[in-house]
């Protein structure tokens, strides 16, 4: 019997929760399939990732710090 023969048969007896945490995994096979596939960012093309996101995680990162300085001004008011 071959593989997927095996897989197809044992799919039959399955309750549906089960059968969700049989998907799920085989989402995560075909995801590390891709990531395989996929080849890895040379260094420049890392760089260039960082600069482009660099004003915006800066601009969150203001925008966080913003709201921490609230709760810490409402926590001394308490």
């Amino acid at each position: 019997m071959s593989p997927k023969e095996v897989v197809t048969q044992a799919l039959e007896g399955l309750s549906e929760a089960d059968l969700e945490q049989v998907a799920d995994y085989v989402a995560f096979v075909r995801f590390r399939q891709r990531l395989r596939a996929t080849p890895p960012l040379s260094v420049a093309q890392t760089t260039a990732l960082y600069a482009e996101a660099a004003e915006d995680d800066r601009a969150l990162a203001e925008e966080g710090m913003t709201q921490y300085y609230q709760g810490l001004a409402a926590d001394d008011q308490r």
